[in-house]
């Protein structure tokens, strides 16, 4: 018989690029093992910077062995010399080895319904067939409709989604609903939930508040050389009145690094960082945040209600500009489209920035529940009672 509530559960985050999955799988499993005794977590992550990150009692991660994303969209192994095809072979095996051995109540899939190239395929139905809990973790943004469907369709991610039991959205319908546009096989549909957002805390404030500061952050920073770039050279050619400090990102490229730290160092309102794991002390004394508006970020913004600024990427993917255009009709944050990065405009949007509304002025009803909700539903899971589906 099931156990009344999970006591074991593992997380599949594949991680090919940046901090964002890895960051959200953190976040549910410390959520997870918060106010359950005894449980524990068990994260699977390709990210190479997952040993920088401490996790709470009862939660562990087991590093897979990287992939990187390359701009056209293909991918390669993170380390030289290593063949595509036998790396995903190592991460298979070594995620059916670990779904054997952990033997979870509970396995929880982030966003790849197949995982990374198929790789967790082979540990879904015997998981299933001794009662384990199949979950599919998605954010609220996957891609353009138009983009997403071919993508899945080449995955053979649609008929993947029938095996598991639920999909949890971490969104709101009210802002996105990722699946719109998919021709969902039958049933899955009155299998997701929407959450709501993952609310993010920061730990006890020990250094003093100093002046006010805009954080100009790119979260891993391998696709945030545009960002950064618009920010330095407004402050370059425009008077802003307040000081910016710019935090790079552990995949920020080395030369535009070195070449944009030049400049940081020249310009007296301006100062920068590598990267600091504990962003969030950062967000809270920031006076407005500027980002590209990925998942994570957007759940800091609103969790420390700062007023934010972004300034989405649109490839490979166009996930932080339906994102970022959805909050912004809602009134959550202030965007500029691509193109709209001019010094002069970006200038007057900067110094703007801290007097502009924050998130909590548009109030919107669950928007941040989405921790309380996973608890929840991780409970029922474990009751046999059946999880609500969305409206």
């Amino acid at each position: 018989m099931q156990a009344l509530s999970p006591q074991r559960v593992l997380i599949y985050s594949h991680d090919t690029f940046g901090l964002g999955h890895l960051r959200r799988a953190r976040a549910i499993a410390h959520a997870l093992v918060a106010d359950a005794p005894g449980r524990r977590v068990l994260i699977l992550s390709g990210s190479p910077v997952s040993h920088a990150f401490r996790f709470a009692p009862g939660v562990a991660c087991r590093r897979l062995p990287g992939v990187i994303k390359l701009e056209s969209g293909a991918y390669r192994s993170h380390g030289p010399g290593h063949d595509l095809d036998a790396v995903v072979a190592t991460r298979a095996a070594l995620i059916r080895h670990v779904a054997r051995r952990f033997a979870p109540d509970l396995f929880l899939v982030d966003k790849e319904p197949a995982g990374f190239h198929g790789e967790v395929l082979p540990v879904l139905a015997p998981l299933k067939a001794r009662g384990c809990r199949l979950v599919l973790g998605l954010r609220d943004v996957l891609d353009d409709p138009a983009l997403l469907a071919p993508e899945w369709e080449r995955k053979g991610a649609l008929e993947v989604l029938p095996l598991y039991d639920a999909a949890w959205i971490y969104g709101l319908r009210e802002i996105y609903a990722p699946l719109a546009g998919l021709a969902l096989p039958a049933g899955v549909a009155e299998r997701l939930t929407y959450t709501g957002y993952l609310r993010r805390e920061a730990p006890p404030e020990t250094e003093p508040g100093g002046d006010a500061f805009l954080l100009v952050t790119p979260g891993g920073g391998g696709d945030g050389v545009d960002l950064v770039e618009a920010v330095v050279r407004a402050y370059e050619a425009h008077p802003v009145p307040h000081p910016a400090l710019v935090v790079f990102g552990p995949f920020f490229p080395g030369e535009a690094r070195a070449e944009l730290s030049a400049r940081i160092a020249r310009h007296p309102r301006l100062s920068a960082l590598d990267f600091d794991v504990r962003l969030e002390r950062l967000m809270r004394r920031a006076a407005g945040v500027v980002a590209m508006g990925g998942y994570n970020t957007f759940c800091e913004i609103l969790s420390f209600d700062r007023p934010a600024l972004i300034l989405p990427r649109v490839r490979p993917r166009r996930e932080q500009l339906i994102r970022a255009q959805a909050a912004a009709r809602l009134g959550l944050v202030e965007t500029l489209a691509p193109g709209e990065d001019a010094p002069e405009r970006m200038a007057a949007a900067l110094s703007a920035l801290p007097g502009r509304p924050r998130p909590s002025a548009q109030p919107i009803p669950g928007l941040l529940d989405g921790l309380p909700a996973i608890r929840r539903l991780t409970q029922a899971s474990g009751s046999g009672l059946p999880c609500v589906a969305a409206e």
